[in-house]
């Protein structure tokens, strides 16, 4: 299972190619979520076959709020480009 603070990409479904951090898991899926279309009060259930985690992971520190959460995934979309 990915740890929480792992931020991944989706590689599949509706959220595909997008920047997400693992906030949970719940029955052999891992919830995720972005701080914007998908924030912090309705994490997505995804399965972890399609999501590809990345070298990055958020401190728990920085995952309490959507805020916090979209502005770390910004600056790392922004690396990536």
């Amino acid at each position: 299972m990915m740890k929480r603070g792992t931020v991944v990409r989706a590689s599949a479904g509706r959220d595909k190619d997008g920047l997400f951090v693992v906030v949970g898991e719940d029955k052999g899926f891992v919830l995720i979520c972005n701080g914007k279309r998908r924030p912090l009060e309705r994490a997505k259930r995804k399965n972890p076959s399609h999501l590809k985690p990345t070298e990055d992971t958020l401190p728990e520190e920085g995952m309490k709020t959507n805020r916090m959460i979209r502005k770390a995934l910004a600056r790392l979309h922004s690396a990536d480009d």
